[in-house]
């Protein structure tokens, strides 16, 4: 956190502490990271890594100025970010950045939330030469920001744990069903 939790508004703690028993994707490993410093007067960080089928990683930072932005239409924003290594199928599909767009939007759907925006990227590799037998290697990156409508930041983190497991390439689960966590046999 960039100020001691003790100076920070009550609805900046009472976000922090819904982020605590949030029901994450189990296959998610969290952890608290340090967060940016010049963007707000608060703020808080987890990282986020997942490794099945492919692994994934990202950010999720909450952004707390008691006197509000503008560009935010409130005093509270979450800037969120997801890498993931993905099929090299992916690399030729035009579409494939409306779907990533389009697995956040059903991530979020429920979510209290406005103003949300980001980009989706996707970088091709394609080895030449005396490498040439090596796989193409597509990576993927989505950057998106929204400001939350309440201070219980759980779906949000939920949405966002949800977004990493599909670019992993986890199928998500059926509304009212517990993903549980794969055992090594």
């Amino acid at each position: 956190m960039t100020r001691d939790i003790a100076e920070a508004p009550a609805d900046f703690r009472d976000a922090l502490m819904s982020l605590r028993e949030a029901p994450t994707h189990p296959r998610v490993t969290l952890t608290e990271v340090p967060a940016p410093s010049r963007i707000a007067p608060f703020a808080a960080a987890i990282s986020g890594e997942i490794d099945a089928p492919t692994e994934a990683s990202g950010r999720f930072v909450v952004l707390h100025d008691p006197a509000g932005q503008p560009a935010w239409e409130g005093t509270m924003r979450v800037v969120a970010l997801v890498k993931a290594q993905v099929e090299p199928e992916v690399g030729r599909d035009e579409l494939w950045g409306d779907v990533a767009w389009s697995w956040l939007e059903d991530a979020l759907a429920g979510v209290p939330h406005r103003a949300r925006g980001g980009t989706v990227t996707k970088v091709t590799s394609t080895a030449y030469g005396d490498l040439a037998d090596r796989p193409d290697e597509v990576h993927v990156e989505i950057r998106v920001s929204w400001t939350p409508t309440t201070t219980d930041l759980a779906p949000h983190i939920a949405a966002w744990t949800q977004l990493m497991a599909a670019c992993a390439g986890m199928p998500p689960a059926p509304e009212g069903v517990t993903v549980l966590p794969e055992r090594n046999m």
